[in-house]
């Protein structure tokens, strides 16, 4: 899991990393915390935002986990979070689901329009 906070100046990419008492003892909390810091390292220069802090929470599934879903994971993290905190684009996409009928509202007004 990835969450990310807004600083209000445009600065230097901030990272933070957590694995609570749940991921396992302490051996399995840092290597957890070691492959997190990594895929951070080769992720967050390209997927990252400046003026952003990230931190990178550890699950029970992080030590044992594939190298290769691990990385995958956090990209598709980093990728959503980029969308949400880029200037303008949330605005676009919240204007966009306003404006699009859900599929049940579609279906409803043709089910009135039959009655």
């Amino acid at each position: 899991m990835v969450e990310a906070r807004r600083r209000s100046d445009d600065g230097p990419i901030g990272l933070g990393l957590t694995a609570s008492k749940k991921v396992g003892g302490a051996v399995q909390r840092n290597r957890a915390r070691r492959r997190l810091r990594e895929a951070a390292r080769q992720l967050l220069p390209e997927l990252g935002l400046a003026g952003v802090d990230y931190v990178l929470v550890a699950r029970q599934q992080t030590p044992e986990v594939a190298w290769a879903a691990l990385l995958d994971d956090v990209r598709n993290a980093l990728i959503s979070l980029r969308a949400d905190l880029e200037p303008g684009v949330a605005q676009a996409r919240r204007q966009k689901r306003a404006r699009t009928p859900s599929q049940n509202d579609i279906s409803g007004a043709k089910r009135a329009k039959g009655d």
